[in-house]
């Protein structure tokens, strides 16, 4: 993996809230994306892929209000999803785990005609993008 490069992110801690609807949405969404569970506590788990680490969590410090992407701070996370073929199957799948797809009526060029991807929310708010090669290629 070699040393990190300066300036990269090191990680993201998302709060969520302590509902099953909004750890379910994620862990799937996660898993599919190649992410592993690397560890696990009571109030929650760390996950990796490579050099990134996400961890999501829940607990007493978290305040018991609905997320809002819209407000100031992170509106979504964009994942490289794949080829095309891996981000129309992300698509296809994300309802049964909690997904919702945003901007339907130009999905999947909502971010520009040279941009393929998909913009899914969660039942608890929290965005995320899937972002296709854009070669077509799966990434490796």
């Amino acid at each position: 993996m070699g040393r990190p490069v300066r300036g990269a992110l090191h990680h993201v801690e998302l709060w969520l809230p302590d509902d099953d609807a909004a750890w379910t949405s994620f862990t799937w969404l996660l898993s599919r994306l190649g992410y592993e569970r690397t560890s696990t506590w009571r109030t929650g788990s760390g996950w990796t892929l490579g050099p990134t680490y996400l961890v999501l969590e829940t607990g007493p410090d978290v305040e018991p209000v609905p997320h809002e992407r819209r407000r100031p701070g992170v509106n979504h996370l964009a994942f490289h999803a794949g080829s095309r073929a891996d981000v129309d199957d992300l698509v296809a799948d994300a309802p049964a785990h909690g997904w919702s797809l945003l901007f339907a009526e130009d999905h999947p060029f909502a971010g520009g005609p040279d941009h393929y991807a998909a913009y899914l929310e969660n039942a608890a708010g929290f965005e995320v993008e899937l972002v296709a090669a854009q070669d077509g290629t799966t990434a490796a």
